[in-house]
């Protein structure tokens, strides 16, 4: 009898750790969205938006997380519905519970980055599940997004309206690129980062200085343009150059300019140049060269006429403007204003691109 019994519980032992499949950070259904670097033991995330993807047959799952600085925030979604937006993982591997009590069967489950490259560099190594894992989510169409603190959703949990842009408060969820990337089933990158501009931005480099790294902070590891390719890019810059090319007073404008602001030619030129280098990395993409919704879009702007002509200069049809309406409040955009730039942006895209 006894020699039974501890068969019996041997076997339920058995069937309690087999239901836990660990899935590591390599597994080929793994699906991540962005720039990523892949280690000997870890995925790493540093663009905003960056995520690990799966789809999978159970009803919990958990993942083992780590960040280098402990600022990132992490958003979870399942089935498409946001249901934690707390993890901030800490300094050394540590396993969070994403979710649990899920009904039996399929879902579909997110790891978004809602916080920008230096906040933190994220560490991805694995995924516990209490079911299997099954082949990747597939999407619809491919987008990429170059943009600023807009585009980072910047601010966006701040609802005391002090724009305070620390990791807490940013959210690039809720930015008009992840809500339009979702909207028609986009798979995307963002490049994006706060305070960048294209001619100056409030730091000692610009996006054409970045565009091109797999992470913005180390310039000896460029991405592989071919590894990915757009249907669409959408470029929202200039708002920080708005700012900065008459601020004689700032330590940027005087390292690039000294004295004298730049001409209105020196700027077209370099935007230009900036989208024709996206355009040689992407001959067959469709690119939308925008600006807003902030003052740089505002009655009397010089900015949308600088994108204006520069697009013009550069003959190609398949390279459109589109200009946000200015919010006209302070600081930047809230949910609900990202919310009617995704709006914006969407009609856009279907109008043009019958998407």
């Amino acid at each position: 009898m006894k020699r039974i019994l501890f068969c019996l519980l041997l076997a339920s032992i058995t069937i309690s750790c087999g239901a836990q499949t660990i899935i590591k950070f390599d597994n080929q259904n793994i699906k991540f969205m962005g720039r990523i670097t892949l280690t000997d033991s870890a995925a790493q995330l540093t663009w905003t938006a960056s995520s690990v993807l799966i789809n999978f047959n159970g009803t919990s799952a958990k993942a083992t997380l780590k960040d280098n600085t402990g600022m990132d925030r992490v958003t979870v979604v399942v089935d498409g519905k946001v249901i934690n937006t707390t993890i901030q993982p800490a300094i050394n591997p540590t396993e969070y519970t994403l979710v649990s009590g899920l009904p039996k069967g399929k879902h579909r489950l997110e790891l978004f980055k809602r916080t920008e490259y230096d906040m933190g560099t994220l560490s991805f190594y694995s995924f516990n599940l209490d079911g299997k894992i099954l082949p990747p989510p597939n999407f619809a169409h491919t987008m990429e997004f170059y943009g600023n603190s807009i585009t980072c959703g910047y601010a966006i949990e701040d609802t005391a309206g002090k724009d305070r842009g620390t990791a807490e408060f940013e959210n690039g969820y809720k930015s008009y690129a992840n809500i339009t990337a979702r909207h028609f089933n986009a798979y995307y990158h963002s490049i994006s980062k706060s305070g960048i501009g294209v001619v100056i931005s409030w730091f000692n480099y610009v996006m054409p200085d970045i565009y091109d790294r797999v992470t913005a902070n180390d310039s000896t590891k460029k991405w592989n343009f071919k590894k990915y390719t757009p249907q669409l890019v959408v470029v929202n810059l200039f708002q920080n150059d708005s700012w900065l090319a008459t601020n004689k007073d700032h330590p940027e404008f005087k390292r690039l300019f000294g004295t004298k602001p730049p001409t209105p030619a020196y700027i077209i030129d370099h935007y230009q140049k900036f989208i024709a280098s996206i355009r040689s990395k992407y001959p067959k993409a469709k690119i939308i060269c925008a600006l807003g919704a902030m003052d740089a879009t505002k009655p009397g702007s010089a900015w949308p006429g600088y994108i204006e002509k520069a697009v013009a200069g550069l003959h190609d049809k398949a390279i459109y403007t589109h200009f946000f309406p200015y919010k006209n409040t302070p600081g930047h955009p809230s949910a609900d204003e990202q919310q009617a730039m995704a709006d914006d942006l969407i009609g856009f895209i279907e109008k043009t691109f019958k998407w």
